[in-house]
């Protein structure tokens, strides 16, 4: 058999080749292999030990060759430790495929494997705790983001089912679209709309990108507006805890989407504060969940107060210069009234024309986060005000450029 096994392999399908000789022990190479197809060929001797080291193999399948007994053997054994990983992995409900079968498209898992290639390397975008995120194009030759779940990964199950209640009662303009599923009991995926755009955290990070102030302003507003939406449209509301620029995915015409439901909460009837494991991104979690566990409405306040002051000052809350006392919070509000200590240095220069007043816009947004940001939940403001308070600073910074161009108006208002 005359074929080398490289590590990026995620998939082989070499059955019916008529290959000949002995499974070569290059196959060790292969760390990533989840599929192993190589049946009804003319393969002989026996199998490398090293094939039972492949720890994300979950699919194997040799039959009709021309292996030794002791091969035979050990397939046999290779196949009750894959079925031993699957018992292992916490069972999905019934209710939940049944759920995603009314809901949404189903694809197979073939379906899936062909529109990535295989599920190429070239095209992963994103990866999670739980998951990784694949570029796909499906046989219409429509793009879109594959969310393929690692069940061997403890809570990854619980996080695919979690997504699927969520997104299953949600349909926002600003939420990020499912289009299909794939489910069985060794495959869980979720076909979702693909963001040609990335996320935020790469607009703001990555020398090749910039963000202006109107794209900045619209993106944290239609954030705010997949939030209210969560928080306001239903009578039970839902938690999305854990916001964060990795999380606010864009479109091609730059409008955000927020994504990633896995560890979303969804209120019973009644319920307004909920308990649980915390599993958010430090630097983001509000201190009531983070140290209590303790979930309501406002813990996605506070993480968008974290967000708003990260997207104009461009600087992550997790910054090595952020140690003891020092944390981006404090760090923006000593500096008010005098937001230029803080903002992007890309976004605003004091040679700009009208500096003073888009000075001003950025110092009322900065106010806004820290009113989300407040220690005490009851204190923060709600995200119906934040979104009335981020409409009306957008309309004030549109007829400061109005302004610009006739200038007949006053200038910007200090309060909103």
């Amino acid at each position: 058999m005359d074929f080398m096994f490289k590590e990026q392999f995620g998939v082989s399908f070499l059955n019916q080749n008529y290959l000949s000789g002995v499974i070569p022990s290059s196959i060790s190479n292969a760390s990533k292999l989840v599929s192993l197809i190589l049946y009804n060929d003319e393969l002989i001797g026996s199998i490398p030990n090293s094939l039972g080291s492949l720890r994300n193999l979950k699919f194997l399948n040799l039959a009709f060759n021309r292996l030794s007994r002791m091969a035979a053997i050990l397939i046999i054994a290779i196949g009750a430790l894959l079925n031993l990983k699957w018992l292992k992995k916490p069972k999905s409900s019934g209710g939940t495929e049944l759920m995603l079968a009314a809901k949404y498209e189903r694809f197979s898992y073939y379906d899936l494997l062909h529109s990535t290639d295989n599920y190429n390397e070239s095209n992963l975008p994103g990866e999670g705790s739980y998951c990784s995120v694949y570029k796909g194009i499906l046989s219409d030759g429509t793009v879109v983001a594959i969310k393929v779940f690692n069940l061997l990964v403890e809570g990854s199950l619980k996080s695919f089912v979690r997504e699927c209640e969520v997104l299953k009662s949600l349909c926002h303009r600003n939420l990020t679209k499912v289009l299909g599923s794939c489910y069985n009991p060794d495959f869980k995926a979720l076909v979702l709309k693909y963001m040609s755009n990335g996320n935020v955290e790469k607009w703001l990070y990555s020398h090749n990108h910039y963000l202006d102030m109107f794209q900045r302003i619209n993106i944290i507003i239609d954030v705010a507006c997949a939030l209210e939406y969560l928080h306001y449209s239903y009578d039970t509301p839902a938690v999305h805890c854990d916001l964060k620029p990795s999380n606010i995915l864009l479109d091609e015409d730059m409008a955000a989407h927020v994504s990633d439901f896995g560890i979303a909460k969804m209120f019973g009837e009644g319920e307004s504060i909920l308990h649980t494991n915390t599993l958010a991104t430090l630097g983001y979690i509000a201190p009531e969940y983070g140290s209590e566990g303790i979930v309501s409405t406002r813990i996605d306040v506070y993480s968008f107060g974290i967000v708003l002051m990260e997207v104009f000052a461009r600087m992550t809350p997790n910054d090595e210069m952020f140690s003891g006392d020092l944390s981006l919070n404090s760090w923006v509000e000593d500096s008010l009234p005098d937001a230029l200590q803080v903002v992007d240095a890309n976004l605003i220069r004091p040679e700009d024309e009208h500096f003073t007043d888009k000075l001003k816009c950025v110092t009322l947004i900065m106010k806004l986060a820290l009113n989300c940001y407040r220690e005490c939940p009851r204190e923060r403001i709600s995200m119906k005000d934040v979104l009335a308070k981020l409409i009306k600073i957008k309309h004030q910074f549109q007829f400061l450029m109005t302004v610009s161009i006739y200038p007949f108006c006053t200038n910007f208002t200090s309060e909103c």
